[in-house]
């Protein structure tokens, strides 16, 4: 099967939105995605169907737990985690990060150490700086090659001792688009004894996620970020949420997972997620090749479905990119090393400012960002912790002709 983008975008109805006669451009996809019409339609349909608090008898707080229930199983396929009860819903993944820490604080020592990366969004910073400033723990930083634009193990090796407790990393850059070896860092961190604590927000649009390959303690990813609503998911291994002590009121009990999900969810979130999930199985029996039954399968083979295609575009953008010669880009452009990164780039142009950049864009209905995208560390190593980039993210519904219309008014508006 081949990938048929005329009909996933005909699936995703702000597609065919234009403004004063323009037609959106939609390139801001690393802060968050269009949503299909199928998640637009859970999302209604809970809320006229189903819309009541759970633990009662009465039919629409049944509705309610079931479409719980599913979102959470969703999820377990999503991740492929071992069981449903290992997945936590949220707010957003900052705020589950935040919680998270708050609790794995508790089971550190002064004196203890911590790593944090100078890759990672600020998501998977802050809330262990925060931890770490509570508790009197070291915090060591991992850096990464401003040559590769990658981490290197080696340096990593050389931080991890025997009072080092977690490890916080990002799985794939949200500005410079580099990978990172997760199963590398799992397997240092083990011979310390500590526990890996994954953001993958980025990387759930782009590349199937295996918790159970990727061998980690706890994972974040955000449902709006792979075509779903505001919402954020955690994974952790059973026996980490289980011992663990939860932040919530005395009536929520000790049964996971709902110790974790404090207060009333948003339940009609929980069923777009379900529903994006449920988009990507849609792609992998109409457009791909499932390697077996079930869900997991069929999601599986969709990420197949659309790697070709967005990796295209990744390529296209870069050739483009690199007959302008006041045009850097941050991040990896080798074409041989281009599978060591998800299909977000991000650059600078010497004589203009990413604002001015993505104000012009703007004007003619391309979307774009700018600034430091919450990669504090990130831009700091390269300089620009203040003025940051222009950066310019693909989907699944993104076209060559979008490309090209970029690349088109980025030569046309050349200083």
């Amino acid at each position: 099967m081949s990938f048929d983008i005329a009909a996933v975008r005909a699936s995703f109805p702000s597609m065919i939105i234009t403004d004063a006669g323009l037609p959106r451009v939609y390139f801001d996809n690393p802060a968050g995605t269009q949503v299909p019409q199928s998640v637009v339609d859970a999302i209604s349909d809970c809320l006229i169907r189903t819309n009541a608090n759970l633990g009662g008898f009465f039919s629409t707080t049944r509705l309610a737990g079931e479409v719980v229930d599913a979102a959470h199983e969703a999820m377990r396929d999503f991740l492929n985690a071992h069981d449903a009860g290992e997945i936590i819903f949220g707010q957003n993944a900052t705020s589950l990060n935040f919680s998270i820490s708050r609790s794995l604080g508790r089971e550190f020592a002064a004196g203890d150490e911590i790593i944090v990366s100078r890759m990672d969004h600020e998501a998977n910073v802050s809330p262990w700086l925060m931890m770490a400033e509570d508790h009197g723990l070291t915090v060591r930083w991992w850096d990464w090659n401003l040559e590769t634009f990658e981490f290197d193990l080696e340096q990593l090796d050389a931080l991890v001792n025997s009072r080092t407790r977690l490890i916080a990393v990002t799985h794939a850059s949200n500005v410079i688009g580099s990978l990172t070896d997760i199963p590398g860092v799992v397997a240092l961190a083990k011979r310390a004894g500590a526990l890996v604590y994954v953001d993958a927000v980025q990387t759930a649009p782009h590349i199937p996620i295996d918790v159970q390959a990727l061998g980690c303690d706890f994972l974040v990813c955000s449902a709006y970020k792979f075509y779903g609503p505001h919402q954020g998911i955690l994974w952790g291994k059973r026996e980490h949420l289980e011992r663990l002590v939860a932040y919530r009121v005395r009536p929520a009990g000790d049964e996971l997972p709902h110790k974790f999900e404090t207060g009333t969810l948003s339940r009609e979130c929980m069923a777009g997620t379900t529903a994006a999930v449920e988009h990507f199985a849609w792609l992998g029996r109409t457009m791909g090749d499932p390697a077996g039954p079930g869900r997991r399968k069929a999601i599986e083979a969709g990420y197949c479905a659309i790697k070709g295609h967005e990796d295209a575009l990744v390529r296209r953008l870069l050739d483009g990119l690199a007959t302008m010669p006041d045009v850097r880009v941050l991040g990896i452009v080798d074409q041989a090393r281009l599978h060591r990164r998800v299909p977000t780039v991000s650059f600078i142009r010497e004589s203009v400012a990413p604002e001015s950049i993505a104000r012009m864009l703007a004007a003619q209905n391309v979307f774009v960002w700018s600034g430091n995208n919450y990669a504090v560390e990130a831009y700091r190593k390269l300089g620009r912790e203040h003025e940051g980039g222009v950066r310019v993210g693909f989907a699944q519904y993104n076209t060559p002709a979008e490309v090209d219309r970029l690349l088109e008014l980025l030569h046309a508006n050349t200083p």
